[in-house]
């Protein structure tokens, strides 16, 4: 746990202001973001993230809504399932990378952030999908999407800044944490 000047305080990937909530950092697990559940799935989902972002040239935190997509792993996975993930690719990588390679990357970050952690790859078997073109992928199931305060394009502002607007997505608005030390 850490404490910013802002009074911001950061647990995890969790960062939380005063009288603001949550925000998620965009690489935490679902199980552990909803329930608290951490398990070495979890590092495979956040590798996955890390995945998708390389190839996108996008920071799944700082991502803005493209395509009614309001996170990276949901726009990878809206791509993929329309069978075009060749349009997650930054344009700076596209005329310098093996395209194969390429789609083969995004279908292993897609089966790292698959909802069910056991659904999920082992890190030695992520190592033994990139290694090897001949290893068989799994068809990977649709991700987990949970809500997240996430900065939004201002469509008014003639320079596109952003400013920071809570989406209020959560039913259960009397969640209480309490943190005890050991």
């Amino acid at each position: 746990m850490e404490g910013g000047a802002d009074g911001t305080v950061r647990v995890g990937g969790l960062n939380s202001k005063p009288g603001r909530g949550v925000e998620l950092d965009g690489y935490m697990s679902p199980e552990y973001a909803m329930r608290g559940q951490y398990s070495m799935k979890s590092d495979v989902y956040s590798f996955g993230v890390l995945v998708l972002e390389i190839i996108s040239g996008k920071k799944n935190s700082s991502f803005f809504e493209t395509d009614g997509a309001r996170d990276l792993v949901t726009y990878a996975w809206r791509l993929w399932r329309n069978q075009t993930p060749l349009d997650l690719v930054a344009p700076v990588m596209r005329h310098n990378c093996q395209m194969n390679k390429v789609v083969r990357c995004v279908h292993i970050g897609l089966l790292c952030v698959q909802e069910d952690p056991a659904d999920r790859p082992t890190l030695s078997t992520i190592v033994m999908m990139l290694s090897s073109n001949t290893v068989t992928l799994p068809v990977p199931k649709q991700p987990k999407f949970f809500a997240q305060s996430r900065p939004k394009k201002d469509l008014l502002d003639s320079e596109q800044s952003t400013k920071s607007n809570s989406v209020p997505w959560s039913i259960d608005d009397a969640s209480i944490t309490e943190l005890y030390p050991r």
